[in-house]
């Protein structure tokens, strides 16, 4: 039997920076720390570097999920992760997207996640934390979880 594993989506396998830095400064200014109700803003996101090759060698190893918090007050982005992980994970994946905002009841092995908010630090499995200085990126966290499955 595999393993669970859960792998977060904005900052994980999608780059929300990325998609913010491409707004406006106006806009920016505007969202201040709620950048993630810049309207459209999940729907502008692209993987994060490296990320789709590794979501394919990890799904020969593991049972992966896609646990994702939306924006509650922007309904519109649970609609674009939704068609995010469509366009850029396929169909292995799309029946694996749980919107959450308490990541912390999702029982599993693993989670990466670039934050501890969500529930994401109170995740009772391994929480590797992406963008640290152990996993700074794709290539460190697939060699960690290869030597896991």
């Amino acid at each position: 039997m595999k393993k669970i594993l859960y792998l977060d989506m904005d900052g994980v396998l999608a780059d929300f920076l990325g998609a913010v830095e491409k707004t406006s400064p106006e806009i920016r200014a505007e969202y201040g720390e709620r950048l993630d109700e810049i309207p459209g803003i999940f729907a502008a996101v692209e993987p994060t570097a490296g990320a789709l090759a590794a979501f394919d060698c990890l799904y020969d190893l593991f049972d992966v999920y896609v646990l994702s918090t939306p924006c509650w007050s922007k309904p519109e982005s649970w609609v674009h992760k939704l068609n995010w992980v469509k366009q850029y994970l396929g169909p292995k994946a799309e029946k694996r997207l749980i919107l959450s905002h308490h990541k912390n009841l999702n029982a599993g092995d693993f989670l990466v996640d670039d934050r501890t908010k969500n529930g994401a630090g109170e995740f009772t499995g391994e929480l590797i934390a992406f963008g640290s200085e152990k996993f700074p990126d794709w290539t460190a966290v697939v060699e960690y979880l290869k030597d896991k499955a």
